[in-house]
């Protein structure tokens, strides 16, 4: 297999998209920022640079000419843990639950603005490059955020030195997503990780308890802190500092 492309530090980057406006646009972007690219059109090119240069994230368009995206993300998902942002004009709910439940690790709906999508990119690489972007099974990670701090294998919630007395189903729920963080993870994936999979269309049980764990956080829902709601869809924890 050939060895990965980097400029310096910099990662490389797969983008798969048939518009050659959208490709055009996005390699000015991300070659400003420093990274190495590469391009295809469809998506059986696609996988065949994906398997040979095991690039470090995906940008991924949904309406290929050759074949849907989300054959695309499950052929990448076969062998890759790269991160994948999806680029689609599907706004769909069902749609975007479908594909992150698939293994993509963030959703961007077209059109999108340059910053917002440079961001998502620099948290997914951030993620992936420091052991999140895989099957991350640590329990003795210890993770900091402001006046938040957690222990999970001591199960041990603090704001401000304070310690926060979470239910089960609380500190189950927000180890989920505190390992996760950056990366939407779904309602369905939530209620079949913490309530089981007879649970996964019980939205409520989610909405409530998440209530209760921002409460708990001092996480004020207009401002979103710590817990990111991608409405519809799922939640986000966002990207924290971790000691392993």
């Amino acid at each position: 297999m050939t060895a990965p492309l980097h400029i310096g530090d910099k990662p490389c980057i797969l983008i798969i998209d048939d518009e050659p406006q959208i490709r055009h646009f996005l390699r000015i972007s991300l070659k400003t920022e420093g990274y190495e690219l590469l391009e295809a059109e469809n998506g059986e090119t696609g996988l065949g640079l994906c398997a040979r240069h095991s690039p470090d994230l995906v940008i991924l368009d949904l309406g290929l000419p050759d074949m849907d995206g989300s054959e695309v993300l499950a052929g990448i998902r076969e062998w890759s843990s790269a991160p994948v942002i999806i680029l689609s004009v599907r706004d769909r709910e069902l749609e975007k639950v479908k594909v992150l439940d698939l293994g993509a690790n963030d959703y961007v709906t077209k059109p999108f603005g340059v910053d917002e999508l440079l961001a998502r990119v620099r948290t997914q690489l951030r993620s992936y490059q420091s052991g999140k972007g895989s099957s991350v099974t640590q329990t003795a990670a210890i993770f900091n955020h402001g006046a938040l701090h957690i222990d999970i294998a001591m199960r041990m919630v603090t704001v401000n030195g304070k310690l926060v007395r979470l239910t089960p189903k609380e500190f189950a729920v927000l180890k989920v997503l505190v390992i996760a963080s950056g990366k939407i993870v779904t309602q369905s994936q939530l209620l079949k990780d913490v309530w089981g999979p007879t649970h996964t269309s019980d939205t409520h049980y989610l909405r409530i308890l998440i209530g209760r764990l921002r409460q708990k956080l001092d996480d004020d829902p207009t401002e979103q802190r710590y817990i990111q709601t991608e409405p519809g869809v799922g939640y986000r924890f966002l990207e924290m500092n971790r000691k392993d």
